[in-house]
């Protein structure tokens, strides 16, 4: 694969400023201006027909008058002439153009309409668009300064992108004084072309890029930029500022989990499963930045804190609590080596108060202790200037400690916090020079070790990868589920019925209360005897969307006489509470009887950027009050079931305590999979609530559950209404080859890894050349990274596999990528030079060419060394057209048509 497309855009040669003049303030004026004072390394011209000069360099009216190659186009111009600047520089061969204009899609219908004639012609031409809306790019490295801000950034290893201008200034003017550098800084703007998932594309494989932050107010593709995220998250951390966590509009909600789970927690999920990391403060955004980049690692959350204050310690203790830290608690052994050291008044626990006259060898044998134990995983050392503290000393032993690794048996980040100001500024810079984390305040410190801790956390979440339905004895019933909602549909409805609600939870293996519908009380009483007493009685109605709501449930009914008053009370009720509503009749149920049941409720809401959520906390009437949920992106696997039931206050509640057993645990984690199969399978949920949904030591049964659908957009593919991919196990195909060889051709996972590194180094150094047109021996980690943790949507990837020995053994790789057009692919393929000549390649490549047609792909493409004859045969017998490379001597580029242009 080449370079990404960006990569020119934040390299060019050759600058043209749209609009640059000498008139004060003007926007042009100031962008042609940072370009100079930038010391930019190619060259800038001003086009503006109106002047002859700009800042003393000569002005050209157009590019043709101009008649040198450009490579990127800053447009200043209003709105309305930004169209055509565009044609220019199309017509001109320019690829990159970075519109700071306003007055597109902000500005109403008319705006709107530039903005997409603008994205027209661009296309057209092959060009990316920056903005528009936005205040510029900078790549202080090459002396790139193309915004108008009066800022210069320092040049340093942070990314920093931002949706927002003025955000972008005021994050400039926080870092400067601080020193803090940036390899890139861009604005989006309107991101009317490139957006948050192109630039992390481009930033991931960036090598000047170590971390990337990201200001964030809205998404508007949130499968782009999952993808894009979880792509650059996998190489290096991202930290993310989000703004409008909060949402002050009510919508109206048909289900408890409508009402209880908002867009602020959608987005923190969607973070949570792309491995990033989220903070609430620009002051926050740099310290997760620095710890993360520090290459510290910690494998748990137990923090030791180590001082010579009482007081910094509870401070800092009180904080970790609310973060979620947990406190080491320190063993017996290092108890014994504490006291042998410390004063007998030292506080003989965690926070370690080591007292106000501690010396620096104080510090660095205490420091030593808690590193040795096996119960800490990060140490946090606090300093206060008091009368006989050494703040410089003590920066030096604790700066000589973390570079020897061999002061402590295990590797474990500390942290540092040197209070005050003058007294301690000689230790600061101390820690600095040593890359020791270094904090102004105890709760900094310890949010800064909490970031690490999410990191870790949020890592693990991303290499994840389940399937839509996962292997089981039986198979959920979608097609009938399927059918059920086309009918409900079909009837103008978007409320299923008690019944129909509990067809889908059956379809779908759930576990519920069995349910018959009555329509007078003699149907009642005779489906009241069929199931046994004692039984509920709900009220059933489209229109209902609560039964509480109206009185309309009653439980625990015992007698064949209470039925049939009871049915008349039911609809009495709802007409008095609902006298418009439609009232289908009354559902009876037999009566779930358990000692030590706990209530629960499983729900699924649609949000508006991120699709199906899936949330899970306690149940009952009042959980809108209780709003006591923890809420997951699907598809879902075990580990991150249990993670999300553990963050709940419920979670407590479902082991044993008192009298009362554990619940039934693999059964409520087989349910919480089932809603996930659900939700990724049938795009028409909108939302949904099984509550209760009823947990004892013998299971977990669906008491009451409410769906309501909606049509799915008519163009979607299969998966289009979910942020993340599910691990495509549709795509699994068991085959045999010619000679009687049987295989497996699946996608790749990321546990791959080791399998493909094997299968890169076993390969012949020719076979090696011909797939990476360079000398390699074996893949870096970044590679195996980027080529086994894939997206499934805008990339695939296919193993070959058959077994030798009662070994499962790599027969061949083969993947496409998907080109910025959006409607053609790259492909890359590679055979194990003992399966060559049996046919495998082209099995290979006909699943990718099908793949790649179905996901609405116009053209497939590849670059093929010239004197790589097998390969350029295989092409030509798969219809693959070939021409020479114009870029490199000694590639021949293959394409192939697999369908027509995508909508």
């Amino acid at each position: 694969m080449g370079h990404h497309y960006l990569n020119q855009l934040f390299t060019p040669q050759s600058i043209a400023v749209f609009g640059a003049s000498d008139s004060p303030d003007g926007v042009g004026t100031l962008v042609f201006k940072n370009l100079l004072n930038a010391k930019f390394k190619g060259t800038v011209y001003p086009i503006n027909p109106k002047y002859a000069k700009v800042q003393e360099h000569v002005a050209f009216p157009n590019l043709v008058a101009l008649n040198k190659p450009v490579d990127l186009a800053v447009i200043t111009t209003p709105a309305a002439s930004v169209p055509s600047i565009l044609q220019q520089c199309g017509e001109h061969g320019v690829k990159g153009v970075v519109v700071l204009s306003s007055g597109f899609a902000e500005t109403g219908a008319r705006g709107a309409r530039l903005q997409k004639d603008s994205v027209d012609i661009a296309q057209q031409y092959g060009m990316h668009i920056i903005g528009p809306n936005c205040l510029g790019i900078m790549r202080p490295s090459v002396g790139l300064n193309a915004t108008f801000s009066r800022n210069q950034a320092l040049p340093g290893n942070l990314a920093l992108v931002s949706q927002s201008g003025g955000m972008c200034t005021a994050i400039l003017d926080w870092a400067s004084p601080r020193q803090i550098g940036f390899s890139t800084v861009m604005t989006l703007g309107d991101a009317a072309d490139v957006d948050f998932g192109d630039v992390l594309d481009f930033l991931a494989l960036d090598p000047k890029t170590d971390s990337i932050l990201l200001y964030i107010e809205g998404v508007h593709d949130a499968r782009g930029f999952m993808s894009g995220l979880r792509t650059a998250s996998r190489m290096k951390p991202v930290v993310v500022l989000k703004a409008g966590r909060y949402e002050e509009g009510s919508r109206a909600a048909s289900t408890h989990t409508g009402a209880i789970v908002g867009g602020s927690e959608a987005f923190t999920a969607a973070l949570e499963r792309a491995g990033a990391v989220q903070v609430d403060t620009i002051s926050q955004l740099f310290s997760a930045a620095q710890i993360l980049s520090s290459g510290l690692r910690t494998q748990q959350n137990r923090l030791l804190i180590l001082t010579n204050g009482g007081g910094p310690g509870v401070m800092a203790t009180d904080r970790a609590v609310e973060t979620g830290l947990r406190m080491a608690t320190l063993s017996a052994p290092t108890l014994v080596e504490l006291n042998k050291v410390l004063p007998p008044t030292w506080s003989h626990g965690n926070p370690v108060d080591i007292l106000g006259d501690a010396t620096p060898e104080r510090y660095a044998a205490a420091l030593q202790c808690c590193m040795k134990d096996e119960n800490v995983d990060g140490v946090l050392v606090m300093l206060t200037p008091q009368a006989m503290t050494d703040p410089a000393g003590v920066a030096k032993v604790v700066a000589n400690l973390c570079k020897d690794p061999k002061s402590s048996k295990i590797c474990k980040p500390v942290l540092a916090c040197w209070m005050g100001d003058e007294q301690v500024a000689a230790g600061r810079e101390m820690l600095a020079a040593a890359n020791v984390p270094h904090f102004r305040t105890p709760e900094a410190a310890v949010e800064a070790f909490s970031y690490l801790t999410h990191y870790r956390d949020n890592q693990k979440m991303l290499m994840q990868v389940p399937p839509s339905v996962q292997e089981q004895t039986r198979e959920p019933d979608v097609q009938g589920a399927r059918l059920i909602l086309e009918s409900v549909l079909a009837e103008g409805r978007r409320a299923l019925s008690t019944t129909e609600s509990r067809a889908i939870l059956s379809a779908f293996r759930i576990p519920a209360v069995p349910t018959i519908l009555t329509r007078s009380p003699a149907e009642a009483l005779v489906a009241a005897e069929s199931l046994g007493f004692p039984v509920v009685m709900k009220i059933s109605s489209p229109d209902v969307l609560h039964k509480s709501d109206v009185n309309g449930v009653r439980l625990n009914i015992a007698s064949a006489h209470a039925v049939r008053s009871i049915y008349q009370e039911l609809i009495e009720a709802t007409k008095r509470g609902m006298p418009d509503a439609r009232i289908e009749g009354i559902t009876v149920e037999r009566m779930h009887q358990s000692n030590s049941a706990r209530e629960l409720m499983i729900g699924v809401v649609r949000d508006p950027v991120f699709g199906p959520i899936i949330s899970f906390g306690m149940g009952g009437t009042a959980v809108e009050i209780h709003r006591d949920h923890a809420v997951a992106l699907p598809p879902l696997n075990d580990y991150m079931i249990k993670k999300t039931v553990c963050r709940t206050r419920v979670a407590r509640l479902l082991g044993e305590f008192r009298n009362m057993p554990k619940i039934n645990f693999e059964a409520l984690w087989k349910v919480l999979q089932r809603v996930s199969e659900m939700v990724c399978e049938l795009p028409e949920i909108v939302e949904m609530d099984i509550n209760p949904l009823v947990a004892d030591a013998d299971g977990v049964v669906a008491v009451d559950a409410r769906f309501t659908i909606n049509y799915p957009p008519v163009t979607a593919r299969r998966y289009d209404h979910m942020a993340i991919h599910p691990y495509p196990n549709d795509l699994v195909k068991h085959l045999q080859l010619p000679d009687g060889t049987d295989i497996i051709i699946r996608p790749i996972r990321p546990e791959d890894a080791e399998m493909e590194q094997e299968f890169v180094r076993n390969l012949s150094k020719e076979s090696r050349y011909m797939r990476f047109m360079q000398a390699l021996r074996e893949l870096t980690p970044d590679m195996l990274v980027r080529l086994t943790q894939i997206d499934y949507d805008r990339e695939m990837a296919f193993l070959a596999l058959t077994r030798q020995d009662g070994k499962e053994v790599e027969m061949g790789v083969t993947r496409y990528a998907i080109n910025p057009d959006r409607n053609s692919c790259e492909f890359a393929l590679v055979i194990a030079d003992e399966f060559q000549n049996r046919g495998l390649g082209g099995v290979m490549m006909n699943i990718l060419i099908d793949t790649a047609r179905a996901r609405g792909l116009r053209y497939i493409d590849g670059e093929v060394l010239a004197h790589n004859h097998g390969m350029l045969k295989l092409m030509q017998r798969l219809g693959f057209e070939r021409q020479k490379s114009d870029i490199e001597d000694g590639i021949v580029i293959v394409r192939k048509r697999v369908g027509e242009m995508c909508g």
